[in-house]
């Protein structure tokens, strides 16, 4: 039977974001219903984040400098409001934090463990051992009254007169879909992928959110900057070591490193990528200029990273953080669809630009775009009459979300899913670039759109949920490859092998990605020009660090 269900805001998500959104909006005064796909508290990517950016004066940090470093290592295609946004009010969230129950690691002598370089924002690690902190999270979510809703699926946004008036979802267990009818809805779905292996483990990250945002009308940002995160042998119990035989370590330096800085001796290879001799100067942003894959594409693999084989591809269908999901409309999180907010990896405000520029400015963004969605939305519900959701609507919605199961032939989800991944999946494709490949990929994947999605059925409720993710995924898909394809340089982290150089005259500018007329359609929308770099600074102090392709100052 189905059940129908009333808020002020609907929260949809169940990570460090959602909570966020979800505690402020009810301590705003509206009533809160959070609805997730797993388990709020366990949910997406948060229960492995490691740490927390802070920008705090008192602790030495300096506001101009931070800034003057995050937007050269952003390659200055960060939305710099949103990078000092979350930089100012971090502080606050770190508080809340510690008020909520979350503890952080210590020094040996008891005082607070910070990573920090100079005068800019530090990083404090989530001390595990104490308890993880998403039961933290889920604990003072309930504590202000807020209802949760695990274990169920959103699988369509439903619309009225032009306005986003809740979703419907499906329950992992059974068919009676459940109607959520909101004043105003904030999609915290998280990033998007395409259930990789590896470690994290990322298989609830299936392009849910932007995808229902995009059919309902909604703008998403542009998806060139991918994720390159990667996974080893063994993972998530790295054990794996090297065998007599095996070839000898390939690794890269830290972004920035070079010979007498007291880092690894270095090294180019015939594709002038910058190789280093020593494993132990692998660190967790190494990838973001793509150099392993570089060296593989040279045929420099297998890559090791302190003796461990290490692979790419475990962020498959991710972006670079805060580099997609829905277009942020102004200041406060709304999209372009009136009733619909987004926070977290579901916004895409590109607070981080074209390349990683500081460890834990992912959970910092989504606790402060959280907190900004909610009292929001809470304020945008106050006086609003609860929308009235026509019969007309409400039948669309649950024959879009039924209709796998009640064909009984087609093509099957796992199958489907699987194609998607072997198609996305070479590094060729998705992190080396060139128009032919993508191209190529991109007839497979409208194939796939076209002709499979329509036609794929579910033989019970779980392959149900299976099919409308790899829906959502192939969708993502070909915005993704549509994306590489449109912006013709190579900046951070998106490489053309055939326009491998920076164009700051042409493509300084984000991209959007919009539904007009049923195509799929990319523009550009330029940067202020307050955003680019001193036009007095030669090359090489604008862009500090080597990429492949670059040519010299």
């Amino acid at each position: 039977m189905e059940q129908a269900m009333t808020c002020d805001v609907l929260v949809i998500g169940g990570g460090i974001a959602a909570c966020f959104a979800a505690v402020k909006a009810q301590e705003a005064g509206a009533s809160v219903i959070m609805v997730d796909k797993g388990y709020v508290g366990r949910s997406g990517q948060s229960p492995y984040a490691d740490s927390f950016l802070i920008f705090h004066p008192e602790w030495g940090h300096d506001l101009e400098a931070s800034m003057a470093t995050i937007n050269r290592h952003s390659e200055y295609l960060n939305d710099q409001y949103w990078t000092r946004k979350c930089l100012l009010d971090s502080w606050d969230r770190y508080q809340d934090l510690l008020d909520w129950g979350c503890t952080f690691k210590k020094n040996p002598d008891g005082s607070l463990a910070v990573r920090q370089e100079g005068k800019l924002p530090a990083a404090v690690q989530f001390d595990k051992s104490a308890g993880a902190y998403g039961k933290i999270l889920r604990k003072k979510v309930l504590s202000v009254g807020v209802k949760i809703v695990d274990q169920v699926m959103i699988v369509d946004f439903l619309k009225e007169n032009g306005r986003i008036v809740g979703a419907i979802g499906l329950p992992n267990d059974n068919c009676n879909l459940i109607t959520f009818i909101s004043k105003a809805t904030i999609s915290c779905i998280g990033a998007c992928g395409y259930k990789p292996t590896g470690y994290p483990p990322l298989m609830q990250l299936t392009c849910d959110g932007e995808a229902m945002a995009y059919r309902a009308g909604a703008e998403i940002l542009g998806k060139e900057f991918v994720d390159a995160h990667y996974s080893k042998e063994g993972m998530p119990d790295p054990v794996a070591q090297r065998t007599a035989g095996d070839p000898p370590p390939v690794t890269v330096p830290r972004p920035g490193a070079a010979e007498g800085d007291g880092g690894p001796k270095l090294r180019r290879n015939g594709l002038g990528v910058v190789i280093s001799d020593r494993p132990d100067s692998v660190s967790g942003y190494m990838f973001t200029y793509l150099q392993s894959e570089f060296a593989v594409h040279a045929g420099q693999g297998p890559i090791y990273s302190r003796g461990v084989k290490s692979f790419g591809g475990a962020a498959l269908g991710m972006s670079l953080r805060k580099a997609d999901g829905l277009f942020p409309a102004d200041r406060e999180c709304r999209s372009n669809l009136p009733g619909l907010f987004a926070a977290g990896d579901a916004l895409g405000n590109m607070q981080n630009g074209a390349a990683y520029s500081t460890g834990g400015g992912s959970i910092e963004g989504g606790a402060v775009t959280g907190t900004i969605a909610g009292q929001a939305a809470a304020k945008e519900a106050q006086g609003m009459e609860l929308p009235q959701v026509s019969q007309v609507e409400l039948q669309r919605a649950r024959r879009y979300v039924l209709e796998p199961l009640e064909r009984k032939s087609g093509f099957g989800p796992r199958w489907t899913i699987e194609l998607l991944r072997n198609y996305m999946m070479p590094y060729f494709i998705y992190f080396i670039k060139k128009a032919d490949r993508l191209q190529a990929t991109l007839t497979l994947i409208t194939f796939l759109e076209e002709h499979i999605s329509p036609l794929i059925y579910a033989a019970d409720v779980h392959e149900l949920r299976l099919a409308h993710e790899a829906k959502n995924m192939i969708l993502s898909a070909e915005m993704r490859l549509r994306s590489g394809l449109f912006r013709t340089e190579s900046r951070g982290n998106h490489y053309r092998e055939d326009f491998p150089d920076r164009d700051d005259e042409n493509w300084f500018c984000w991209t959007k990605i919009k539904n007009a007329d049923g195509e799929m359609v990319l523009e550009k929308v330029p940067l202020p020009a307050e955003y680019r770099p001193d036009s007095s600074l030669s090359y090489r102090e604008k862009y500090p660090f080597p990429f492949p392709g670059e040519k010299e100052a």
